[in-house]
């Protein structure tokens, strides 16, 4: 994070949930994360509009409304959050070592060939712009 960002709270996983569906569609409201939700899982709408109220003010979202509803549009964008999510767990759970991170991810889910071959594309791209 750089100096002078406003300082968030981590994202639990079911926030974490959530806002990967805002960054996926850049505004929503509490109807349309609780149908893409709803789809993969069961979930309260009530569970919805309280994790989504607790994200507002916690600084992850904002809203404007139109009329009585809602639209939700995300605070910071997904590539920071995730940016800052890794950072914490490669310090926290991996000392501060980024290839135990990935050797944790190859030892546990594997990846692809695909995949690996556009990891070694965007290790390559970092490494010339250094």
């Amino acid at each position: 994070m750089a100096r002078g960002e406003e300082t968030r709270p981590p994202l639990s996983p079911a926030q974490l949930e959530i806002m990967s569906v805002v960054w996926r569609r850049g505004e929503v409201t509490v109807a349309d994360v609780w149908d893409v939700i709803g789809k993969r899982r069961p979930i309260a709408r009530n569970t919805v509009v309280t994790v989504m109220t607790r994200l507002e003010s916690k600084g992850w979202l904002r809203h404007r409304a139109e009329g009585q509803t809602f639209f939700y549009s995300a605070t910071v964008e997904r590539a920071s959050a995730l940016g800052e999510l890794v950072s914490r767990i490669v310090d926290t759970a991996f000392a501060g070592s980024a290839d135990g991170l990935i050797m944790a991810l190859l030892e546990g889910r594997g990846i692809s060939a695909e995949e690996a071959a556009r990891i070694r594309t965007m290790i390559e791209e970092k490494e010339k712009g250094r």
